[in-house]
């Protein structure tokens, strides 16, 4: 995965054979991604890169990612639940998103006339930071393999895009993944699809 924010916004994230190409994500939206970095950046936050995106943090807690996705870039608040969101602008992942709520950006002109508000929602994320507050999680609806949730964990920006898919794909990866006895197959299984749930394809997709 990319190590820093500069290779990343050259070369993409290098989860997937399209990092380096001309047809990588990145840079579809890189006017976008790079005006969204330097609204972070004025915000105060600190950049690292992470998951092979660029993550911005308080104090060494993560606060929110920039991203590109396929059809949008995006910034991704890890405890967007908690904020107000007063104008609905926020979006969930997916249908079982908890925690995590993306800002989507189609276009730089959405930056430009956004970006008042944007900051709003950014500072008000550093406030939930300050305050140490803490998004209550449910019982997931599904059976996802421990496997999987410790990925999750270690990977938050998987955890999105897993959660971007639909509910039929999430189901034929989870299925998937469940089939082998042994924890060690199964965490073969998820290490091979991780470059498909991170383009956004199913299980069967090609």
């Amino acid at each position: 995965m990319t190590k820093s924010v500069e290779v990343y916004l050259k070369e993409g994230c290098g989860r997937c054979s399209l990092g380096g190409t001309p047809d990588c994500k990145v840079h579809t939206w890189i006017d976008i991604l790079k005006r969204l970095r330097q609204i972070m950046l004025d915000c105060g936050l600190n950049e690292e890169s992470k998951w092979g995106v660029p993550v911005y943090t308080l104090n060494g807690n993560n606060v929110l990612n920039v991203s590109a996705l396929k059809e949008y870039a995006a910034i991704g608040f890890f405890k967007g639940s908690l904020l107000q969101d007063e104008k609905s602008t926020l979006e969930k992942p997916g249908p079982n998103s908890q925690a995590v709520r993306l800002f989507k950006f189609t276009s730089i002109d959405q930056i430009i006339e956004m970006e008042e508000t944007i900051k709003a929602y950014v500072f008000e994320a550093i406030e939930v930071e300050k305050l140490g507050l803490e998004v209550q999680f449910k019982k997931e609806p599904e059976p996802i393999p421990e496997e999987l949730e410790a990925k999750f964990e270690d990977d938050p920006t998987l955890k999105t895009a897993f959660e971007a898919l639909t509910p039929g794909r999430q189901r034929g990866y989870i299925l998937h993944f469940l089939q082998p006895k042994q924890s060690k197959t199964r965490a073969s299984r998820i290490e091979k699809c991780i470059p498909k749930i991170m383009e956004g394809k199913g299980f069967h997709d090609r």
